[in-house]
């Protein structure tokens, strides 16, 4: 609860418009969300039902979406703009990129501080 506190304020902070900002369904999004933005956002909130595929391989298949449902919170979030895809495909580079967030590798970060200026020197 207190990091979504601390990254929706910090969001916040650093926006000067209004903007769209959709979520997944962890619950303690929407009182960060409204703690940090009041209603000056639009805001959704996307819930995905996630599934195994009886005819996939067993041992590397990922699970299969089965249904989603989008909701929207507050303000007027465009529809056709709901989606948590951006920051997946984000986290998902920065991952296969960056070794320190593998463990038993030797670029695994031992220090927090070591580890934040390799994220930072990947975003720059």
């Amino acid at each position: 609860m207190a990091t979504a506190y601390d990254v929706m304020h910090d969001l916040a902070d650093r926006l000067s418009n209004r903007v769209q900002l959709t979520t997944n369904g962890l619950k303690v999004y929407l009182e960060a969300v409204e703690s940090a933005f009041n209603l000056d956002i639009d805001y959704a909130m996307l819930q995905k039902v996630y599934g195994t595929d009886p005819q996939a391989e067993k041992r590397y298949s990922p699970a299969k979406i089965l249904s989603s449902t989008t909701e929207v919170i507050t303000g007027e979030p465009n529809r056709k703009h709901i989606s948590t895809s951006y920051v997946g495909r984000q986290n998902l580079t920065m991952r296969m990129s960056m070794r320190r967030f593998t463990r038993l590798t030797n670029g695994f970060s031992k220090k927090l501080a070591n580890h934040a200026a390799a994220v930072a020197l990947h975003f720059m």
